[in-house]
């Protein structure tokens, strides 16, 4: 589990579960007092969707090798004379680790977190059924904390296939559930462990200092409880359809406080594309550099303020140069969002793939300016 400090709170970059407030969502009443009506006022919203998408959330187990080196002076005294004549001692050790996953194609596509399978030598994908599969990873990214994996399924195996929904149109307070499944692999009961919520708030960046285990840009936040070893697993609305996959949570004691983070769907969709055709998540590049503007760099350059980006360099053949920009173009909006600094920049470009059009506006000599900048493979 990974634990980092914010301000007195830690953000746990875990293998996160989901949890939820109950909810009660009252059906059409029945004749009083039948076995029917009972039954009919139980089966809310959150209980059809967790039935629909809990058969494809799979419990994600990985074993990695760690190197071990032991010193007999626990660290002192240590000098070539030593290392020489009393070497330290070295051995690896396989390490399990514990995740969830959902699968979101009938193939055997399964997506979980970059940081669950990262450096792993086994991956064992473990359905809720009780099957289990061997899994490969065909592709992740460490940037936004995304992989993708492939079940080896027989022939004519059929999987759950968990529906996607648009991460685009959500509305915050609308039901958010949780479903994860960490421990499907070692419990007498593999079934997904379901948390209810709602959708806190959308598009919420993380800082970059207060994780260490990827870039987090336009987050959904919920208070849907999310537990260790759950990372990886479904965030789903009212309909059934997923719409994140869980990721961290802000904790200070380990356990939920309800603030938990997810990675919006359609931004997976792109990483899943991309890595299904290409193996890898292309590096989008616009063919230049861009620092911050600090009150001394405004002073030496005559502006009346700090903030926004100044371009520092442009690449002869990159995009950048082709659209127009030039160096010392003050940039002010980056995709129609004020940019005041690179976190700014960041969140405006996040998620940019190689094909896509930068929008940018600046000012060059007391004039605004427009450019639009298509994306190119970064050089290899």
């Amino acid at each position: 589990m990974k634990r980092f400090a914010v301000t007195g709170v830690f953000v746990v970059g875990l293998l996160l579960g989901v949890g939820v407030m109950a909810a009660v969502v009252a059906a059409p009443p029945r004749a009083k007092g039948t076995a029917g009506d009972l039954d009919g006022s139980r089966r809310t919203a959150i209980v059809v969707a967790a039935q629909r998408v809990s058969p494809a959330v799979v419990s994600v187990s990985v074993v990695t090798t760690k190197v071990v080196r032991q010193d007999p002076f626990g660290g002192a005294f240590r000098d070539e004379f030593f290392d020489r004549f009393f070497p330290r001692s070295e051995y690896r050790q396989r390490v399990p680790g514990l995740g969830s996953g959902v699968i979101v194609d009938a193939g055997g596509i399964v997506l979980t977190n970059s940081h669950v399978v990262r450096g792993a030598d086994e991956i064992r994908v473990n359905l809720p059924d009780g099957r289990h599969y061997d899994a490969k990873l065909l592709g992740d990214s460490e940037v936004y904390d995304l992989a993708v994996l492939k079940i080896e399924k027989g022939e004519g195996e059929k999987l759950p296939v968990a529906p996607m929904g648009d991460s685009d149109n959500l509305m915050v307070g609308e039901w958010a559930i949780a479903i994860g499944n960490p421990f499907g692999f070692l419990l007498d009961d593999s079934q997904p462990t379901v948390t209810a919520g709602v959708i806190s708030a959308t598009r919420r960046d993380i800082k970059g200092e207060a994780t260490e285990s990827g870039i987090y840009k336009n987050m959904l936040q919920t208070d849907a409880a999310i537990n260790p070893g759950n990372s990886g697993g479904a965030l789903v609305n009212g309909d059934g359809e997923l719409i994140g996959i869980n990721t961290f949570i802000f904790t200070q004691n380990g356990g939920s406080i309800g603030l938990g983070f997810a990675i919006p769907i359609n931004m997976a969709k792109k990483i899943l594309a991309e890595i299904r055709e290409y193996g890898r998540v292309r590096s989008a590049w616009p063919g230049m550099q861009v620092q911050q503007v600090t009150e001394m760099m405004a002073r030496r350059l005559g502006w009346t303020d700090s903030g926004g980006l100044v371009v520092s360099r442009v690449d002869a053949r990159g995009p950048a140069a082709r659209a127009g920009v030039q160096v010392g173009d003050r940039i002010r909006k980056v995709n129609g969002r004020d940019t005041n600094n690179v976190d700014d920049a960041q969140a405006g470009i996040y998620g940019a793939q190689v094909g896509d059009v930068l929008g940018l506006e600046v000012e060059r000599d007391g004039k605004k300016l427009t450019f639009r900048i298509t994306l190119e493979e970064a050089p290899r």
